[in-house]
This record gives structure tokens, sequence and C-alpha cells, in this order.
């Protein structure tokens, strides 16, 4: 049971792309089901969805949607788990629309289940949320290496209210050491704006910067906060290397 609203509140996790980059490593295994200091990578976002003490997971498949469906089923630690098809891998948001029946009604916490965060911080993300009544609230972290930024997105925000103006996917030049992770808290109103999303010219799918800032411009409160030391979204084989061969394993 949440601890901060006695309305259900659930994890959305997107596991349906197959991550091409990674070449052979995928051919037969879902990405998300890659192993890392002994567990497979969507493990750390199921139990960062029972850190944030949501009501329920749901998680989107699509790629070998049987190999995570049969490996976790319908509990994970006493939570319920229910799954929905994405058909075509039309990018991260379509993922979200897929999903919009099952949750419902509910507000949610966004994961990705090729996301590697360490240290996670959920306390103060879920403060914010409820007792702050924002619309959304993005979860960063504070990198060093800017170019790590031009992976995700950056966030602008004001100084005083830190109520945030703008989102860039893939920034070449970032302004700031904020970078943008797949930890994002909506509220179940975020759906509205997914119709009003542009789709990417360059990638040809609508991106997860757009959909919020399409909530910003419609003065929609967003703000953020550092959920983590370091993150890593695991698309290619150096990244994998990078978790690996460094103290990104050790959670």
């Amino acid at each position: 049971m949440n601890p901060y609203s006695s309305k259900p509140f659930k994890a959305l996790i997107l596991a349906a792309g197959r991550g091409k980059r990674l070449e052979e490593r995928t051919i037969e295994t879902n990405k998300c089901l890659i192993p890392f200091n002994g567990r497979p990578l969507i493990e750390y976002s199921l139990e960062n969805a029972i850190l944030a003490h949501v009501d329920e997971i749901v998680i989107v498949v699509g790629y070998l949607a049987e190999e995570i469906i049969n490996k976790y089923g319908t509990n994970y630690k006493g939570t319920t788990i229910k799954y929905c098809i994405q058909k075509e891998q039309k990018g991260l948001v379509h993922a979200i629309e897929t999903s919009k029946n099952i949750i419902g009604d509910a507000d949610f916490l966004l994961l990705l289940g090729d996301e590697f965060l360490i240290r996670p911080n959920y306390g103060p993300l879920l403060n914010l949320f409820f007792n702050e009544n924002y619309f959304a609230v993005c979860g960063v972290i504070i990198t060093k290496n800017r170019g790590d930024i031009s992976k995700t997105y950056s966030i602008l925000f004001d100084d005083g209210k830190k109520r945030v103006y703008r989102l860039i996917e893939k920034p070449k030049n970032p302004s700031n050491n904020l970078m943008g992770t797949g930890n994002v808290i909506f509220k179940n109103a975020i759906f509205d704006f997914i119709p009003l999303t542009p789709v990417n010219q360059i990638r040809g799918e609508k991106e997860l910067p757009d959909l919020i800032q399409c909530a910003i411009d419609d003065n929609r409160d967003v703000t953020f906060y550092t959920i983590g030391s370091e993150y890593v979204n695991v698309n290619t084989p150096e990244e994998i290397t990078r978790i690996r061969q460094s103290d990104l394993s050790e959670k």
C-alpha cells in the first residue's frame, strides 16, 4: 500500500524493444533479461517499483514477450504484475499509450526495463508529487560528464521555484549537469497529451521529453529531483561493459 495516497498508484515498466544496437546479444534474449551482477536488468526496475510502494506493476512487453511473462508471472514480492503488448515497436511514448486501459485512472511511476540506477532515492520524489501536487516529477542525476546527457535529455528550469520550463531530447550542448532519466512520476492526465505530442523528425517516433513538454506548455507544473547517484540506459555494448567493469555494478 502506498503511504502517500489512498488513490491507486502504479509502476509502468517499458520492456518491449529489442535493442538492435546490442547486436547478437538480443537475437534470442530480451534485452531486459541480460544479467548484471547476477540479476536480469529489468529486475532492478522491479525492485525500484517496490521501493516506491506501488500498488501494482504494469509491464509493457513486445519483443520476445513470453520470456519476461514466463519469468515473472503475475506477482513480484507480493505486488501484482499485469502485462500489455506493444505489437509494433513505435517508441517510448507509444508504449505508454498502449498501457492506458491497464493503468486505468491511476497515477504512475514510469520506469524503463533497460535502465540501471545507482542508489535510488524515491522518498523525496514521491513527496514532491503527492504532497506538493505536481503534474509530473522528473527523476534526474547530476553528472560530471555532460556528454552523457546527449544520450537522454536535459532540463531547463526556473532557479527559484525549480519549475521545469523546457526539456531537450539528446542535446548536443547541454547548459547544465542535470541528466534526465526514465524515472518520471505522472498524473494520469498525461495520457491526454499523447495525441498532441509531435513525432520526432529524425527518429520517426514520439519522444518522452516532447510528451512532458506538451504538458508544460499547457501550464502544468513539472519539477525534478535527484533520483540517484549514477544512471545508465543500456543501449550499446559499450554501456554493458561500463556497468560490468565499474562500481556501477555495486548497487
